[in-house]
C-alpha cells in the first residue's frame, strides 16, 4: 500500500484556558463602553460586580452617581483623590464620603460672579441622595475688578466703602441646601484659608446680605439638627436675625456659636431660641458676652426642658452673670454640662453653685476653671457637695481653691463617677437580649 506521510504542527504553550470565556469578553466590552452605554442594571449581581471593579474612577458623575451603588467603586474614588479617608465619619459609606467632600470642595472654591452658578446645582440631583453633612471651612469673595483711576474727591470713602460691601458678598447657599433633603449637619466658617501675603481682615466678612440669605435657608433646612457657625465675626446683628428664623425650627437640637462677637444683645436673641425651641446643646465659647446677656441666658435656661449642654468659656459674664445661670439651675432639670471656665468668677458665684449641688440632681459636669472662685469659694462648694450623688465632674484647675479643699471634692466627684459606671454596667448586663 501506498503511504503518504502527515505532518502535524502543533503549540505546545497553547491551551483552551487561555481563550477568554464569552462572558468575560462581553464584561470586558460592557465596562469599555460604560459611558456611552451603562447597562450595569440589567445584569446578574455577580456581573455587575465584575464590571464595575474594571470601571475606571475618571467617568462622570452624571453617569456613575445614581448607576453604581457599589462601595467597592467609591472607595477607590475616595482613596485616589484623597490621602486621608476615614469613613466611619460619615456612616461608613464611602458613596457618601465621596459626594460630600466632592459638593464641599466646589463650594469652598466658588467665587461669586466667575464660577457658573450651573457647577453647583447641575450637581444637586447627582449627590442629594447621600449627603447628610457639610462642612465648609471657607467662602471666596467676589474677584476684586480694578477701578478707573478718575478724579477723587470727599465722597469717595463712602463709595469705597459701599463697594468693598458688595465685593465681600458670598455665594449663596440657599439653591444648595435647600435641595438636599437628608442635610443633617451643617458647618460653616467665613473666612479663607492658605491666603498668605494677600491676608485681609475684610476676606473674613460675613456680610448683612451673607447673613439674611443664610437666614433664610435655614428656615427651608427642616431636617438640620446641627448648625455651626464659628470663626466668621457674626455679630449681635446677625445673631438676632438668625436667632428669629430658628425659633421654631422642628428639629435644630445643636447651635455652634463659637469665636464670634456676640455680646449681651445677641446673648438676648438666643436666650429667646433657648426657651422657644429643642435646642439641646449651644455653645458661645468665646464670645463678649457680659452679665445682661448671661442673665437672658439664664432667663432661657430657666424656661427650657431640652438644653443639656451649655459652654460659656472664655465670655465676661462674670459673678452677676454666674449667680443668674446658678439660679436657673435650681428650677432647671435638663442641664447636664455646663462650662464657665474663664468667666472672671468669684466667691459670690461658688455661693449660689453650692445650693445646685445641693439640690440639682441632673447636673453632671460643671467646668469652673481659670476664675477666681478662691478659698471660700472652693469651701462652698465642697459643702454643697456633701451629699450630691451625680456631679461626675468638677474642673477646678487654676480656679485658686485651696488644695486640701481641692482633693476632697475631687474624691466625692471621682465617687460618684465609679458609681455612675458601675450602675451604667448592670444596667447593660440586666437589659434583656
Amino acid at each position: 500500500s501506498f503511504y503518504t506521510p502527515r505532518c502535524i504542527t502543533e503549540d505546545p504553550s497553547w491551551s483552551l484556558v487561555t481563550v477568554p470565556h464569552l462572558t468575560e469578553l462581553c464584561i470586558q466590552h460592557i465596562a469599555h463602553n460604560f459611558e456611552k452605554n451603562p447597562i450595569l442594571n440589567y445584569l446578574l449581581p455577580e456581573h455587575q460586580k465584575k464590571v464595575v471593579d474594571r470601571l475606571s474612577t475618571s467617568l462622570p458623575l452624571t453617569v456613575t452617581a445614581n448607576i453604581v451603588s457599589h462601595e467597592d467603586y467609591w472607595k477607590r474614588c475616595c482613596m485616589e483623590r484623597w490621602e486621608v479617608c476615614d469613613v466611619s465619619i460619615y456612616g461608613d459609606s464611602w458613596k457618601r464620603m465621596f459626594f460630600e467632600r466632592h459638593l464641599e470642595n466646589v463650594l469652598k472654591f466658588f467665587i461669586p460672579n466667575t464660577t457658573d452658578p450651573k457647577e453647583v446645582l447641575e450637581l444637586i440631583p447627582l449627590c442629594k441622595g447621600y449627603v447628610r453633612k457639610l462642612e465648609i471651612h471657607q467662602f471666596l469673595p467676589p474677584l476684586r475688578v480694578p477701578q478707573k483711576e478718575e478724579s477723587k474727591d470727599v465722597s469717595d470713602t463712602e463709595d469705597d466703602a459701599e463697594v468693598g460691601e458688595v465685593y465681600m458678598h458670598h455665594y449663596d447657599l440657599k439653591d444648595c441646601i435647600t435641595a438636599l433633603p437628608h442635610l443633617e449637619a451643617l458647618h460653616l466658617t467665613y473666612g479663607v484659608k492658605s491666603c498668605g501675603m494677600n491676608f485681609e481682615w475684610s476676606l473674613f466678612n460675613f456680610t448683612e446680605l451673607d447673613c439674611s440669605n443664610l437666614a433664610a435657608a435655614l428656615k427651608m433646612c427642616r431636617n438640620l439638627k446641627v448648625l455651626k457657625l464659628t470663626r466668621s465675626k457674626v455679630d449681635d446683628d446677625k445673631i438676632k436675625l438668625l436667632a428669629r428664623n430658628l425659633q421654631h425650627h422642628p428639629c435644630l437640637l445643636e447651635l455652634d456659636l463659637s469665636h464670634n462677637l456676640i455680646r449681651d444683645h445677641g446673648a438676648q436673641a438666643l436666650g429667646k431660641l433657648i426657651s422657644h425651641s429643642k435646642l439641646e446643646t449651644l455653645d458661645l465659647c468665646n464670645n463678649q458676652i457680659c452679665h445682661l446677656g448671661a442673665q437672658a441666658l439664664a432667663q432661657g435656661l430657666a424656661e427650657s426642658s431640652t438644653l443639656t449642654s451649655l459652654n460659656l468659656r472664655l465670655n465676661f459674664v462674670e459673678d452677676k452673670g454666674g449667680e443668674a445661670i446658678g439660679r436657673a439651675l435650681l428650677t432647671n432639670t435638663s442641664l447636664k454640662f455646663l462650662h464657665l471656665g474663664s468667666n472672671n468668677l468669684s466667691e459670690p458665684t461658688a455661693a449660689v453653685f453650692s445650693q445646685v449641688l445641693a439640690q440639682n440632681t441632673t447636673l453632671t459636669s460643671i467646668n469652673f476653671s481659670c476664675n477666681h472662685l478662691g478659698l471660700d469659694g472652693g469651701k462652698q462648694l465642697l459643702e454643697g457637695l456633701t451629699n450630691n450623688t451625680t456631679l461626675t465632674e468638677l474642673d477646678l484647675r487654676h480656679a485658686e481653691v485651696e488644695q486640701e479643699t481641692d482633693f476632697l471634692i475631687h474624691e466625692i466627684v471621682w465617687a460618684n463617677r465609679e458609681a455612675a459606671r458601675l450602675e451604667s454596667q448592670q444596667h447593660s448586663t440586666t437589659e434583656p437580649l
